[in-house]
């Protein structure tokens, strides 16, 4: 629903404009300006409705490999904990299992911020060329990994790989998408993340009952990662960060390229690239240590800045605490235990969805708007948690998850089968279109001085959280139950939703340039 004239003149927060703790309208207000007035200030009408030019989407395709290398990497998991078996010297326990997923977690955690600070020192390229390398070394560990604690250290460097790309694939393909286009190439992310779980389920299912078919799962991870190093490097850094560096005429070229040749909106983007960084501080040649400090004080204590990470941090957060990645990484465990004769097979189900739903996000989002997206999404999450927690109070768990399949006795009648995948299935589809994506747009919430380290930190909230889940599923499950376990997340789904519908503003088609002078969110 628009705002009526009084929000058109409301003050911008992050100007020293004090807010009243009771009005939630005055309180969000000062995030940011009306998407339309704003970029149609930035960008002509031609560059709203031109289709990226190929150039793009190669700079797209090739960032987003991270995306297939995080899908993966969460997606074989999910198979290999039921295929690894006692070939690591003991059948894996609930702990081995917890460690296993959750360590990637807590190394991303660590990467994430660092990747930050380093990508406003280096650039963006040579992290996730790094996070690349970190890849490789780690999935050949894991794949040949002669103990439980080898395989833990293999997918802890994985792990680091993750958190880093995770970080700065949004924050790469958004300093280098149109406006009116960024909302779907960053999309195209997470659409290989789900491309990259299918391709793990299916991987899984068909090595499943080879021996060794797990060390091929984990190991097979290194490839994307070789592939993306060879597209990589023949890719530019971003124009923002050449701006930052104090090379226009680079950041020129390539902007150049990204808009088909056209000079004039080329000059005129560096031109506001510049003027943001003048409004910001200036180009400070100041030691690193000193610029993250002054980086984290502009986050924490200019108004318009501080709210952002909160929004961010917010949305990075509620995708994790939703439980979606507990049924990633656990979803042919879970299936196991509830006597399906092929766990993994009916996973692919789960991936298969993802990516569908995926797909329709990436048509929606710069037409829809995040906001709606996540108003219309979030409540049937809620509803397929609740009827999957009620479909499992009629499944009776089988003790072994690794045999479980070939148990003889049916572990649930067919209709609760049923209405436990279907209930799963609405929830995927739910978070795909919503929480799946939206979080990922967290770079278009920053102004350029503070980008990369704010990006970071949202990324790194994902990253604890997402530990938090991982560590603490399965003993949940024991502890309150499956049914439990669903309405905990159905809760955190309820929250999140109302701190949406409060505190998110609306970011479709604005341009990034025109983020530090946001003056107002648009609630439509």
């Amino acid at each position: 629903m628009p705002r009526d004239n009084a929000a058109e003149n409301a003050p911008a927060l992050g100007r020293g404009t004090p807010t009243t703790h009771g009005d939630t309208a005055n309180e969000t207000q000062g995030l940011l300006q009306d998407s339309r007035s704003s970029s149609e200030h930035a960008y002509p009408e031609h560059v709203h409705e031109s289709t990226p030019v190929l150039f793009v989407w190669a700079l797209t395709a090739t960032a987003a490999l991270s995306g297939l290398l995080f899908g993966y990497d969460t997606g074989v998991i999910s198979s290999a904990l039921v295929s690894i078996r006692s070939s690591l010297g003991h059948p894996l326990t609930t702990l081995d299992k917890s460690l296993i997923t959750s360590i990637t977690s807590f190394a991303a955690l660590l990467a994430s911020p660092l990747a930050g600070l380093c990508a406003d020192a280096f650039g963006r390229k040579p992290v996730i060329l790094l996070s690349d390398v970190l890849f490789i070394a780690g999935a050949l560990l894991q794949a040949f990994a002669p103990s439980v604690s080898t395989l833990i250290a293999g997918r802890a460097i994985v792990g680091l790989g993750i958190g880093a790309a995770s970080a700065l694939t949004p924050l790469y393909i958004a300093e280098t998408a149109p406006a009116h286009w960024r909302g779907r190439l960053i999309t195209v992310s997470t659409l290989l993340i789900t491309s990259g779980q299918v391709v793990a389920y299916v991987i899984g299912w068909a090595l499943a009952d080879m021996g060794s078919g797990w060390r091929w799962m984990v190991g097979l991870g290194a490839l994307p990662a070789v592939l993306q190093v060879v597209g990589l490097i023949r890719m530019p850094e971003t124009p923002r960060w050449l701006v930052k560096a104090d090379r226009p005429e680079q950041a020129l070229e390539v902007l150049k390229r990204i808009y088909g040749g056209d000079e004039d909106m080329a000059r005129e983007l560096v031109k506001g690239m510049e003027r943001e960084i003048e409004e910001e501080g200036g180009k400070d040649g100041v030691g690193w240590m000193r610029k993250l400090r002054m980086v984290l004080r502009d986050l924490w204590t200019v108004p318009v800045n501080r709210k952002a990470l909160t929004v961010a941090c917010m949305l990075q957060g509620s995708q994790q605490l939703c439980g979606f990645n507990s049924l990633m990484y656990f979803s042919a465990t879970i299936f196991a235990m509830t006597g399906f004769k092929s766990p993994s097979g009916t996973a692919i189900l789960i991936a298969g969805c993802n990516f569908i739903f995926t797909l329709i996000a990436f048509s929606a989002i710069d037409r829809i708007g995040r906001r709606r997206i996540l108003l219309i999404s979030i409540p049937w999450m809620s509803t397929g948690l609740l009827v999957s927690a009620f479909a499992f109070t009629q499944v009776k768990l089988l003790p072994n998850s690794v045999q479980a399949h070939q148990n003889s006795d049916a572990a649930a009648p067919p209709w609760a089968s049923a209405l436990l995948v279907s209930s799963l299935l609405v929830f995927v589809a739910a978070y795909a279109l919503g929480l799946g994506n939206v979080p990922w747009q967290q770079s278009e919430l920053f102004g350029l001085r503070v980008r990369a380290i704010g990006s970071a930190l949202a990324t790194a909230t994902n990253w604890a959280c997402n530990a938090l889940v991982g560590i603490t599923f399965l003993p949940m499950m024991e502890l309150i139950s499956p049914a439990g376990a669903m309405a905990v997340y159905a809760s955190v789904c309820g929250v999140v939703w109302v701190a949406c519908w409060l505190i998110y503003p609306e970011r479709m088609g604005v341009g990034l340039e025109d983020v530090g002078q946001s003056d107002h969110a648009d609630y439509r």
